[in-house]
């Protein structure tokens, strides 16, 4: 199963244009790579919804915070971030 796991923007890491855009995300001290061609509204410090290597959505500190913790009680979040690239 593919779940959206949340994350915290730690950097811009790289910006064709205001759209085009991909940042270093944490999940739980773990970094990857993510693409922010669906937020553009995204930056530092903001925390992102991601599905398969992009951000769908920017949630509130608390909202990623109880879903990250529900996803390691379910244990989902080591399997679907080894699952991805970055």
């Amino acid at each position: 199963m593919c779940l959206a796991i949340p994350g915290k923007i730690m950097e811009i890491t790289a910006q064709l244009d205001e759209t085009f855009r991909t940042a270093k995300v944490s999940f739980g001290g773990i970094a990857k790579e993510v693409n922010l061609y669906m937020t553009p509204e995204a930056k530092v410090g903001d925390y992102v919804m991601v599905h398969v290597g992009v951000a769908i959505s920017v949630v509130d500190e608390e909202e990623a915070r109880l879903t990250f913790d529900y996803l390691l009680k379910m244990g989902e979040v080591t399997e679907q971030l080894e699952n991805t690239d970055g």
